[in-house]
This record gives structure tokens, C-alpha cells and sequence, in this order.
């Protein structure tokens, strides 16, 4: 059975650290791909602000090119909407009937999924790979919504990856990783000075954000 990782976000810019930590992330649990989903407009952030959804999709179709096992899907950006992770998962998982899904995010994102749209429906249609995140305890995923997903929890068996049998109760796999601290808004800040984006963002991308003038007075 394949197995696919769904990493979503605003990726304004995509950077380093999400490329790193998926990589992390697709060897330690030995997924056969990963695809990067940016947001149309997220639930929770105000419109008009940052890249264009197209800008943001191009960026990420960039940062995947002859990366590995990583490619970029449109879904979102395509709908035209905002982005909820149910109406994802349903689309993706029309797209590939067969497959295991796993939705990557943060421990920081996770603490937050009592906020998500029909959050019980997306704990019920898959699985999720929580990484820890620079500033956050990886242990405090256990606490979320009052504890009440302890017995969900637990951590990804070094080795063996998520292709084969998996514990019968765990829903979400705790998975440390080297992550490297780089945000997204202080890349737009850089950018906004006039300061080399070099380290922080793939080539091809910076490149993309200085022909464009993405962050130029945002």
C-alpha cells in the first residue's frame, strides 16, 4: 500500500526548514512521498496579506523540482476557497483510493487541532505525524484537548516506518526531528531589506521572489 504524506501550509515563502523537515520526516517514517499543499487562504489568516496563492504554488512547484518523492499539489490553491484540511483529505483521498495517508504538521499546529472543521472526521479518515518544532516540547502533543487523544499517541518505532503493521490504537505517531529554526516571516523581512535570502531558500525560489517583487512594501 502506498503511503503519502500530506504537508499543507501557507509556504509564503516555502523555505529550507520545510524542505529538511519533510525530508526528516519522509526517511524516518519511510513514506513514499510527500506532496506540499499550500493554502488558497488559510482559516485562520486574514486575506491580502503576503504572496498570491498562485505565487505561493509556483514557489513550492519550484522547491519540489528533482527533489525526491516530493511534489506539489494544487488542490487547494485550485479550489479557490478557504483551505480546510477535511475537504483536502477528502479530495487527495479521491485521487489515491488505495493509499495510507498521513497529515504532517508541527507540534505547534497540532496543539490547535480542536479548532480545526470536523477535526473528529479528519482523525477518523487518517493518520498524522507530529514533528517537533524549535520552542515547543514535542511531549505536549499528549496534552491536547484536555488529553483527551493520549491513548492515540505514540511514538513512530525507530526503523520501521509506517508501510507495514502499526499499533491498532495509535492515530498519531510523535516523530523528533532535526529541525532547522528558519521562519517564513523573518525570510519576508529580509527580503523587504534588501538582504540575501542565500541559506535560507532554495535557489530557484529566491530567484522567483526577486524577478516577482513579492515582499517588496508587504
Amino acid at each position: 500500500m502506498e503511503t503519502i504524506g500530506l504537508f499543507g501550509g501557507t509556504f509564503d515563502p516555502i523555505h529550507l526548514g520545510h524542505l529538511r523537515a519533510a525530508k526528516e520526516v519522509r526517511r524516518l517514517a519511510r513514506l513514499d512521498r510527500i506532496l506540499f499543499i499550500p493554502s488558497f487562504l488559510p482559516p485562520h489568516k486574514a486575506p491580502g496579506t503576503g504572496a498570491s496563492p498562485s505565487d505561493r504554488l509556483r514557489m513550492v512547484e519550484l522547491a519540489c523540482r528533482r527533489r525526491k518523492g516530493f511534489e506539489a499539489s494544487p488542490v487547494e490553491v485550485e479550489a479557490g476557497e478557504k483551505s480546510y484540511s477535511i475537504l483536502t483529505l477528502r479530495k487527495i483521498r479521491a485521487l489515491s483510493p488505495d493509499a495510507r495517508l498521513f497529515f504532517i504538521l508541527g507540534v505547534d499546529a497540532f496543539l490547535d487541532i480542536g479548532t480545526w472543521r470536523e477535526y473528529e472526521r479528519v482523525l477518523e479518515e487518517c493518520q498524522f505525524v507530529v514533528m517537533g518544532r524549535p520552542g515547543f516540547e514535542l511531549d505536549r502533543a499528549r496534552g491536547v484537548l484536555g488529553g483527551k487523544l493520549r491513548d492515540a499517541i505514540g511514538p513512530l518505532a525507530g526503523g520501521e516506518g509506517v508501510g507495514g503493521p502499526l499499533p491498532p490504537r495509535t492515530k498519531i505517531f510523535l516523530l523528533p526531528i532535526r529541525a532547522l529554526d528558519i521562519s517564513s516571516t523573518a525570510i519576508r523581512e529580509r527580503f523587504r531589506r534588501g538582504e540575501t535570502l542565500d541559506g535560507l531558500v532554495p535557489v530557484a525560489v529566491e530567484a522567483y521572489i526577486r524577478k516577482h517583487q513579492l515582499y517588496r512594501g508587504r
